[in-house]
C-alpha cells in the first residue's frame, strides 16, 4: 500500500478511481486471493506504480469481495487490468503479462508532454493566473499543433484575457479541419457573449442604479457576466428582464438565456435555471 497503489471497493471506487482518472490514468487490477497468475502480476504492477512515481495510479479490487464491480465492468477472467481515463475504461488486458508488456501498456496510456502542459494550464487558470496558463498552452500548442483540446483551452484563456481575435483564430483552426464538435460550438457562443460585452461592469451598474428599467443596460450587464464566467449572476439578470418585460426587443432576454443554456451544456445550473425560467413564463 502506498500513495500510488491502494485497495478499493464498491464504496471508494467512484472517488479513488473515477474522479482521480480525470487527473492521471488509473489502472484497476481485478484479482482474487486464490488466483495464481494474480500473485505473479500484482508485484509487477506495484513495482511499476512506484517507479513511475504517480504518473499513473494502481487501484486493486478483490473481485471475490466486490462481485458487483467485477460484473459492472465485464470482468470474465482474472487477473484483469482495466485502464481508466476521464471516468471511462480506455484499454485493458487479461492474464499475467511479463513486465515488458505491462510497461508498454502503461506507456501507451501516459500523457504526452503537451498533455502535461495542458493540465498545468488548467490548474493555473482555475487559480486565476491567466498569464501563466497562456504560457503553458502556447508551449503545448507548439508541441501538438493539431490538438483540438489545446486549441479550445487556448481560446478560453484568450477570451478571458479579452484577446478575442486571437481566440477566434483558434476556433477557426478547429472549424477549418471540419471538427466543430459540441465543445467548440459552446466556445463560439461564449465568444459571441464576449464580443457583446463591450462596456465596463461598474458603468452598467451605475446606469441601472439610475434607471432599473434600462433593459439595454441590463442585457449588456448579463452578457458581461456570462463572458466573465459568472453564469448564475448573468442568468439572474436575464430572468429579471423576463419578469419585467418578456417581449422586450423580440424576447431578447429569453433568447440570450437559451444561448447560455447551450453554452453550459450539461452543467447542473442549466436544469436549475430551466426550472426558474418555466416558473417565470408559466
Amino acid at each position: 500500500m502506498s500513495q500510488f497503489s491502494f485497495d478499493v471497493d464498491e464504496r471508494t471506487f467512484p472517488s479513488l478511481v473515477l474522479e482521480r482518472s480525470h487527473e492521471v490514468p488509473v489502472l484497476v487490477d481485478f484479482w482474487a486471493p486464490w488466483c495464481g497468475p494474480c500473485r505473479v502480476l500484482k508485484p509487477i504492477l506495484e513495482k511499476l506504480s512506484e517507479e513511475y512515481g504517480g504518473r499513473f495510479l494502481l487501484a486493486k479490487v478483490n473481485s471475490d469481495e466486490n462481485p458487483a464491480l467485477a460484473t459492472r465492468y465485464g470482468v470474465r477472467g482474472i487477473p484483469n487490468v482495466k485502464a481508466f481515463r476521464h471516468g471511462e475504461v480506455v484499454d485493458e488486458f487479461t492474464g499475467a503479462l511479463p513486465e515488458r508488456a505491462v510497461r508498454d501498456f502503461i506507456e501507451r496510456l501516459l500523457p504526452s508532454p503537451a498533455d502535461d502542459l495542458l493540465r498545468e494550464a488548467q490548474q493555473l487558470r482555475r487559480r486565476g493566473d491567466l498569464a501563466a496558463a497562456l504560457q503553458r498552452l502556447e508551449a503545448a500548442a507548439a508541441l501538438a499543433p493539431d490538438d483540438d483540446e489545446v486549441k479550445r483551452a487556448l481560446a478560453e484563456v484568450l477570451i478571458e484575457l479579452g484577446r478575442l481575435e486571437e481566440a477566434q483564430a483558434q476556433i477557426d483552426a478547429i472549424s477549418a479541419a471540419g471538427r466543430l464538435d459540441e465543445a467548440t460550438k459552446r466556445l463560439v457562443t461564449r465568444l459571441e457573449f464576449a464580443r457583446a460585452a463591450t462596456e465596463d461592469e461598474r458603468a452598467l451598474r451605475e446606469r441601472l442604479a439610475r434607471n432599473p428599467d434600462d433593459m439595454e443596460a441590463r442585457l449588456r450587464l448579463a452578457k458581461q457576466l456570462v463572458a466573465a464566467g459568472r453564469y448564475a449572476e448573468g442568468m439572474d439578470e436575464l430572468l429579471a428582464m423576463i419578469r419585467r418585460d418578456r417581449r422586450w426587443n423580440d424576447e431578447a432576454a429569453r433568447k440570450a438565456l437559451l444561448s447560455v443554456f447551450e453554452l453550459l451544456g450539461d452543467d447542473p445550473l442549466v436544469a436549475e435555471y430551466r426550472r426558474k425560467l418555466a416558473s417565470v413564463l408559466y
